[in-house]
């Protein structure tokens, strides 16, 4: 932090880790206290794994874990929002991402097919200049659906503060990268592939950051890359994990 940022109050935790600053709290309390970031990469909660309010109540290892990985990884906090509520609380957060992201950078958010029209509405909300979709192949390491199409692809609302920074770099707008290429860490957990692939239109030096980290993906991605991570995570136990994936990325 510099010297004209807040104090970050004692409740709140940080860990430095190599060129990585990791906090463990509630994002929109924590945004108002960091430096400059650059771009803005991240993996909200989606709130979409119950079409009813006992679902949306119900653990997230009920809506998003199979019988058989039952209890493998902890639950995460923030998944039992409608859909007005997760338009609400995303546009505050994404309007707290905004005023610390410097002119031109991009934001790129991660959705499911539910919430792709509100996450799309979200991110103009908060200020951003919506730009497009770009979309995750999971490849047909998804369990298909009878009668149906498969729910092979998540996707990624990306936008930008204002006119955008246009590096001499272009990338594509499908992404593949089956679910099962790497141990997962996180039940919504993202392959760390996914997220290198992403960060290519950033520029080395360039600072991102997470509100969301959960087991720390992006901050893996950017230390390959040689990006300056923030990564911000409710969770205790999430924290722990990410707090030791970083150490051992840095050794």
């Amino acid at each position: 932090m510099s010297e004209n940022t807040p104090k970050l109050p004692s409740h709140i935790r940080k860990e430095v880790i190599g060129n990585c600053i990791l906090y463990q709290g509630d994002c929109l309390e924590i945004l108002p206290l960091i430096d400059q970031v650059d771009c803005v990469l991240t993996d909200p909660p989606y709130s979409s794994g119950a079409l009813h309010s006992s679902g949306r109540a119900a653990p997230t290892s009920q809506k998003y874990q199979s019988s058989e990985n039952a209890g493998i990884y902890p639950e995460f906090l923030g998944d039992n929002r409608d859909q007005r509520s997760q338009l609400l609380w995303c546009s505050l957060w994404l309007s707290a991402a905004l005023r610390k992201t410097r002119p031109g950078g991009l934001c790129m958010m991660f959705s499911d097919w539910r919430q792709l029209p509100i996450s799309t509405d979200a991110v103009q909300v908060g200020g951003w200049i919506w730009r497009g979709i770009t979309v995750w192949d999971k490849t047909q390491s998804v369990r298909p659906r009878k009668g149906g199409f498969r729910s092979q692809a998540e996707y990624v609302v990306w936008a930008s503060k204002g006119p955008m920074n246009t590096p001499d770099r272009y990338a594509p707008g499908l992404f593949r990268h089956s679910v099962q290429s790497e141990k997962k860490h996180h039940i919504a957990g993202k392959p760390v592939r996914l997220a290198v692939d992403l960060l290519q239109l950033s520029t080395s030096g360039d600072t991102v950051l997470d509100p969301f980290m959960g087991s720390g993906t992006t901050g893996l991605a950017c230390v390959e890359l040689g990006r300056n991570f923030v990564g911000v995570e409710l969770d205790p136990a999430y924290f722990e994990i990410a707090c030791e994936r970083m150490r051992k990325a840095i050794r």
